[in-house]
């Protein structure tokens, strides 16, 4: 019987044994299957059609050593507290309590990220100050590599997607293009956060993955793998960074 009181659907979320289990219908999936979302620290379990999600949720019952065992390697969500530190683009910056709108300062022991609030107001002022900061360094990495392309100087903005580290609009109906990022990608070394920039501004160019899009990336940034891979090892940690906020 389904736990909600009516039949499972595309999108319910519910807790088995301390994990949030999401339920997905994907039809082209060809089998009941399970898989960790990391970003959103979470268990997808995926069926081919809406009569099959309590087969899924069934099979991910079936499976909790498993989902423990996965849940057990994702990084510890990092609170944002005063006196944390974070890595900002290569700059280590201390979390503090101040009055004023959220900004980072130089201070006698080094960087320091200010932030007014407690609790919760706190982490939430860290994370709105985190988004500006973001926003301006994005820019500032984006332009160089727009024009090195003879692109149009697209939009910038900022998401929380957990899917993607960056996406491109192409310019539309005398609108121009707009790039986004996960403004998480303000605590990637500079150097990925500088490639994720060189891949959204050869998209201005190139809307595809093929061979040309690759020249164009390469002659901005060298060989891109080093900085996929990072994003692939460390991505789940940058998200555990405010988690649940």
């Amino acid at each position: 019987m389904s736990p909600f009181g009516r039949a499972l659907a595309d999108g319910d979320r519910l807790e088995i044994a301390g994990a949030v289990i999401r339920l997905k219908v994907h039809p082209r999936a060809r089998r009941i299957s399970l898989r960790l979302d990391r970003a959103r620290r979470e268990v997808v379990a995926t069926a081919p059609g809406p009569r099959r999600l309590a087969e899924a949720l069934d099979f991910a019952r079936s499976r909790l050593d498993w989902i423990e065992a996965r849940l057990a390697e994702l990084p510890a969500p990092v609170a944002l507290r005063p006196g944390a530190s974070l890595v900002l683009l290569d700059q280590t910056v201390i979390l503090a309590a101040g009055k004023g709108r959220p900004r980072l300062e130089a201070a006698a022991t080094g960087l320091r990220f200010v932030a007014p609030g407690e609790g919760e107001a706190f982490s939430r002022a860290v994370v709105r100050g985190l988004k500006r900061h973001a926003l301006e360094q994005m820019t500032a990495l984006t332009a160089p590599h727009v024009a090195a392309f003879g692109a149009v100087q697209p939009r910038i903005s900022l998401t929380d997607t957990r899917s993607r580290w960056g996406s491109c609009k192409p310019a539309h109906g005398g609108q121009p293009p707009v790039i986004r990022y996960s403004w998480r990608l303000v605590m990637a070394p500079r150097a990925v956060a500088d490639y994720v920039a060189a891949h959204e501004a050869a998209h201005l160019r190139e809307m595809n993955h093929g061979p040309a899009f690759w020249r164009l990336v390469a002659e901005r940034v060298g060989d891109p793998s080093p900085h996929r891979a990072w994003l692939r090892t460390h991505g789940a940690g940058l998200h555990a960074v405010g988690a649940g906020l």
